[in-house]
């Protein structure tokens, strides 16, 4: 899986820009605030319909401009797909799959497989439940679109379920009780579902996290992904049965998928509470390293590498065993200098320099 080339117009800082990839590394290089974080997020963007910095369409829109456009051709399996992706200021985005455009964001799921990998990552450890639920959800999302639709679901009717306890609390009915039963049914349809694929989802974690966390390490820690159910030892459905005199008060719904979280563990040290920062950084590096080897299992092909200016963040062990893993697969790195580059002797395929919305190809 390539990615062979993308065009930008009014996205960000940039006005236009066309770009043919190399199939192995391209390394975005330029100070800060020039604009090499805006080609990942346009990247990602492409594949997957949302930013990974979680910004709205209308602020990824140039200034001034109304609309973005945003296409990519990529090569799967010697086929090539072109995504076209068009945000607007004032109405959703309109997608397009080999100029066919499409009713339903899932759609586009699967075609081009993406691993973002950014600085804020190496906190996903240290940092609340929240993060490791999006990382789950938007790895599954891509991998797995029954999943996708299931989650879509869920959350759909736990917003519901939300605003008829708000409205609950102006008084109780009969009408209301029997509408907060259909919702709490499917709500538990949908969240088992949702909390079966997790678990196997971190069970394939686990197959592959432990022998790169001791590679990491020196061979020193090991480390297991837990996944934790906000439901603890009771089923879904009587955890919401349990607490719905509580969310009745609270006016929201306190547990289901939206609240699990997953925990990582060294022995018997919970490393997300009681880790130093450099087992917490180490344990999210293996983490992202084994997202990209599932993620490589489960496609029967290679995903593409977003590494977003990560090197500055790691140590040399770290750095090195970073580069040693990712020669396999499609690249694309931003940094401020290439010298580190150098220096780990990585094959350096195609160099682009980027000042102030403009790019140049330097080889």
């Amino acid at each position: 899986m390539k990615i062979k080339s993308f065009k930008l117009k009014n996205f960000r800082n940039y006005e236009y820009l066309h770009l043919d990839l190399d199939p192995a590394a391209n390394i975005f290089y330029g100070d800060n605030a020039q604009g090499k974080t805006n080609i990942l997020e346009a990247v990602y963007l492409s594949g997957t319909t949302k930013s990974h910095r979680g910004t709205k369409d209308r602020d990824m829109i140039r200034f001034g401009e109304n609309e973005s456009h945003i296409e990519m051709i990529v090569e799967k399996k010697g086929i090539d797909y072109r995504l076209d992706m068009h945000l607007k200021k004032n109405s959703p985005k309109g997608i397009a799959i080999n100029k066919m455009p499409i009713r339903r964001a899932g759609e586009l799921f699967g075609i081009v497989n993406l691993v973002f990998f950014s600085p804020e990552d190496l906190n996903i450890i240290k940092n609340g439940p929240g993060e490791r639920r999006r990382f789950i959800d938007l790895e599954l999302s891509q991998l797995d679109k029954v999943y996708l639709s299931d989650l879509t679901n869920y959350n759909r009717i736990v917003n519901q379920r939300n605003h008829l306890l708000k409205e609950m609390s102006f008084g109780k009915s009969e009408s209301y009780m029997d509408t907060l039963e259909i919702w709490e049914m499917q709500m538990i349809q949908y969240g088992e579902k949702i909390i079966e694929r997790r678990k196997k989802f971190v069970d394939e974690i686990n197959k592959i996290i432990s022998s790169i966390h001791k590679k990491l390490t020196g061979y020193k820690e090991n480390i297991e992904v837990i996944y934790e159910p906000s439901n603890g030892n009771i089923s879904l459905e009587e955890a919401v049965k349990k607490n719905r005199e509580k969310d009745m008060r609270i006016k929201s719904t306190s547990v289901g998928p939206h609240r699990d979280d997953i925990c990582f563990m060294n022995k018997d040290l919970d490393i997300r509470r009681f880790g130093s920062q450099g087992q917490q950084r180490t344990a999210a590096l293996s983490l992202k390293l084994s997202e990209i080897e599932l993620v490589k299992q489960a496609i029967h092909d290679t995903p593409v590498l977003l590494l977003d200016d990560v090197l500055s963040e790691l140590d040399k062990h770290r750095q090195n065993y970073l580069l040693d893993s990712i020669h396999d697969v499609q690249t694309l790195i931003t940094c401020t200098g290439v010298e580190e580059f150098v220096n780990h002797r990585f094959s350096i395929n195609k160099v682009f320099h980027v000042h102030n919305g403009q790019i140049v190809n330097e080889n």
